[in-house]
């Protein structure tokens, strides 16, 4: 059973999250070949679980971020 992900961890950049082991910054285990993988707070802020994905585009509708 994979652990439960946190949303907001009290100090992010001391692990990586690329995987289910959570590994600290300056132990990589899993052996991928990557650097630390960022929480996704550290990349789109505290309130990044409630974002969903969704914005207007010049067109003026509501698209997936990915079609803009």
């Amino acid at each position: 059973m994979a652990k439960k992900f946190p949303l907001n961890p009290a100090h992010p950049e001391r692990i990586c999250w690329g995987c289910d082991r959570y590994c600290a910054a300056d132990d990589l285990r899993c052996g991928n070949g990557a650097g630390r993988t960022q929480h996704p707070m550290e990349s789109w802020g505290e309130d990044w679980a409630t974002w969903e994905g969704e914005e207007e585009c010049s067109a003026g509708k509501a698209v997936a971020q990915a079609d803009c």
